[in-house]
């Protein structure tokens, strides 16, 4: 081992300690075993992977559901002074082959790619070159047909596997209960695995759920009550604009977030944010995922999530900091009607799924065998328009054929402009002879990008980059195309929209292979997941027991802080005081049985006759012969 894992932790993260159960499972994953990691929402999971890749010659290969989130990773990673690099649809083919080849001949530590770039010979070829310390997988529940997001390309993972035979795995999830949990291991054939799971249990977090026709104006009454940041989920992105806009014009600092923004939006509001300069976020389930901010107070969902899984990571994201925080819910019966109703919806028929197939072909113009593995930008909302799709139907068309590993849809990223240096040392400087005009401009590239923009492509801001070099804009602009044209560079420019990947040739559509059971399956399965929702609205036990059962916790204790368990507190504490002053009263004075009622006037009836009942069951009271509640001396 070329360093400690505590001296690792301490020179990249600054941190001296490692969070519960970490630091067993780096040492499990370096002892060569196969590893499951179930952790909490903000739990610590990719130190768990990360510092094995710098304690050992090597790479870690990292397979992630989201680019962004990827994305996310490589660049938190890189600040730190870790090389990383990531393989996704948004990259060209000449940049994947180069960054395959730096993971074989290059210092990259960690290597993150999605799960559809598994099954590409290309990956597969140059994977076995690789000198793999360990396979993480991560939001490993996606594996499991009956985790909340499958992922049905997560399934090439076994196939890595028999490349990779003596290399361990980590599967890593934050939801996952029983079943999913046991999927994971047959799906992945783990051997003899090392499991460790951290209780689900957030005892600082009060869960929440009220009956509310008046969302928006329960919403300001809780910002007023309790201080601090918060983040409200909506359903739709025209909602959560609306809810914005509201608590704006209540003079509660605010912005919205969904996956409509493009990227300039997203980081300007995210920022504002992590930076408090808003209290609040309001935002679809597109905000979250890689956000970190552990003094988050308040969690308000305006609309009842599709699962509990979900719920669970949203809600989740409140009090990371340890200090007391709040998840509310609120609900009215027109909410879970429309959870119910929408199940159907999700599932179209077949024929439907096969129509939108056609149509995407259509889109793309792709002959019947071609498109195996090709990206394309993909906007519903033009799709829609032009083949004249029930928006919904399309969607949900889409997601069941991504279920079936028949295409991928990506959700939007941000890829940056890049460039790289596409001659040799010797004939760059050639060029800069030639080329007195630009020669400054190519040194101070060289500067700013280093050796590694000869063997890689580099980010860049057009921004920063006029504002390192001391150029104006357009003139960079300029330059980087001219330097093109002459065969120096190339470049990449930005892009910003959703991509969608054909996993499988183009097949026939009349003749697409569709799992009629499985279709029928996966329905059952959404509508006992909407269920269990609708459960945990209505349990009258604690919410946090509720949702600890669900994940295979059986014998938490009550929470003590949740609406159910405060609102049984008081109503014991109502009770034993009622139950004092009768006794009082009682043991001072005998009371005529019609009088009853005014003599506790005030004191709810049906609580002072059921103690009433109790004295005299107990022989404390009994009904003389004038018909007056008599106290029993002893």
């Amino acid at each position: 081992m070329s360093a400690s894992i505590h001296e690792i932790l301490k020179t990249y993260w600054g941190h001296s300690n490692f969070r519960p159960l970490q630091e067993d499972i780096i040492n499990s994953i370096l002892g060569g075993n196969d590893t499951v990691a179930l952790l909490p929402t903000g739990g610590g999971k990719s130190i768990c992977y990360q510092v094995p890749a710098l304690a050992r010659d090597g790479l870690v290969l990292v397979i992630s559901p989201l680019i962004a989130l990827m994305k996310d990773q490589v660049e938190q990673l890189r600040r730190r002074g870790i090389i990383a690099t990531a393989i996704h649809s948004g990259l060209r083919k000449t940049e994947i082959d180069i960054a395959l080849d730096n993971c074989i001949y290059g210092n990259i530590k960690l290597l993150y790619v999605s799960p559809e770039r598994l099954k590409s010979d290309l990956f597969k070829e140059r994977v076995e070159k690789m000198k793999i310390i360990c396979i993480a997988i991560d939001e490993a529940h996606c594996i499991s047909e009956w985790g909340h997001d499958f992922r049905p390309a997560y399934r090439e993972i076994a196939s890595i596997r028999t490349l990779l035979p003596e290399v361990p795995v980590i599967a890593l999830t934050a939801t996952a209960n029983e079943m999913v949990l046991n999927d994971i291991m047959d799906q992945l054939a783990l051997q003899n695995p090392q499991i460790f799971t951290q209780s689900f249990t957030r005892k600082n977090l009060s869960y929440s759920c009220l009956y509310e026709e008046n969302k928006e104006k329960r919403l300001v009454s809780m910002l007023q009550k309790i201080p601090g940041v918060c983040i409200v989920y909506a359903n739709t992105r025209a909602r959560v604009v609306r809810i914005a806009e509201f608590l704006n014009r209540q003079g509660i600092p605010t912005e919205f977030y969904h996956g409509g923004l493009d990227h300039k939006q997203r980081s300007i509001k995210q920022d504002a944010f992590m930076k408090n300069t808003v209290r609040v976020m309001v935002a679809t389930n597109a905000f979250g995922m890689g956000v970190d901010k552990p003094d988050v107070r308040l969690v308000v969902h305006m609309d009842v999530p599709d699962s509990l899984e979900g719920y669970f990571q949203e809600a989740g994201r409140a009090g990371r900091d340890g200090n007391k925080a709040f998840a509310v819910l609120l609900h009215t019966k027109k909410d879970e009607e429309e959870l119910l109703a929408k199940i159907p919806v999700a599932h179209p028929s077949p024929e439907v799924i096969r129509r939108m197939y056609q149509s995407l072909a259509n889109y793309y113009q792709l002959a019947v065998g071609s498109g195996y593995m090709e990206s394309y930008p993909f906007d519903l909302d033009e799709f829609c328009k032009k083949y004249n799709h029930n928006k919904l139907e399309a969607f949900y068309s889409l997601k069941r054929m991504e279920q079936h590993g028949i295409i991928q849809l990506s959700e939007a990223f941000y890829n940056p402009p890049k460039l790289k240096v596409i001659v040799d040392h010797e004939h760059l400087y050639d060029a800069r002879l030639k080329m007195p005009k630009y020669d400054e401009f190519i040194k101070q590239l060289l500067r700013i990008f280093g050796g590694e923009v000869y063997t890689a492509y580099r980010e860049f801001s057009f921004s920063t980059l006029a504002k390192s070099t001391l150029t104006p804009e357009s003139e960079i602009v300029s330059k980087i195309k001219f330097l093109v044209q002459s065969g120096i560079i190339d470049f990449i420019d930005a892009s910003d929209v959703p991509q969608l990947t054909f996993l499988l040739p183009r097949q026939d559509a009349p003749k697409l292979q569709l799992d009629l059971q499985w279709l029928e399956d996966r329905k059952d399965h959404d509508q006992e997941s909407a269920e269990n929702m609708i459960g945990f609205l209505h349990t009258q036990g604690c919410r946090a027991q509720y949702v600890l059962e669900y994940f295979g916790e059986y014998n938490a204790a009550p929470c003590g802080i949740c609406d159910r368990c405060i609102s049984k507190a008081r109503n014991k504490e109502y009770y034993d005081h009622t139950a004092m002053v009768v006794q009082q009263t009682l043991q001072t004075k005998n009371i005529p049985i019609e009088e009853l009622e005014k003599e506790f006037a005030g004191l709810d009836k049906n609580i002072v006759l059921d103690i009433i009942r109790t004295l005299m069951d107990t022989s404390k009271v009994k009904i003389d012969d004038t018909g007056r509640y008599l106290w029993v001396k002893k």
